[in-house]
């Protein structure tokens, strides 16, 4: 099956009255068009605003996909490592204390209601 393409211009059409009547499955049958694909050309239109969206550019067009530099690759790697670090100590404390909880209140996940984790 081929697929079809529209013009901007019946695009804008149709994402203007589906933004009108705020039916997008509505607007979608009378133009024959599956309603999925009306609600993508709505999110492109909000995101990229009406001269980019009949221009035929969407968000996913703008985005940067230029590459890390060494500089940068090393930076997210120290903040990766300080986030690890960070959430171990974290789960660390979390244990130390669920087992001094355990030690002076044998039911406290029954109290608490509480997951048991591990």
């Amino acid at each position: 099956m081929k697929r079809k393409k529209y013009s901007p211009e019946f695009k804008l059409k149709v994402v203007k009255e589906a933004i009108e009547t705020g039916n997008n499955s509505l607007v979608a049958r009378n133009h024959q068009l599956g309603s999925s694909m009306v609600s993508r050309w709505v999110r492109q239109y909000k995101a990229v605003g009406e001269s980019n969206f009949l221009a035929g550019k969407t968000s996913n067009q703008q985005w940067n996909n230029k590459p890390f530099t060494e500089k940068e690759k090393k930076e997210l790697a120290q903040e990766n490592d300080r986030l690890k670090k960070l959430l171990g100590e974290k789960d660390l404390e979390i244990e130390i204390l669920r087992d001094l909880l355990k030690k002076t209140d044998p039911h406290w996940q029954k109290k608490c209601k509480l997951p048991k984790n591990g």
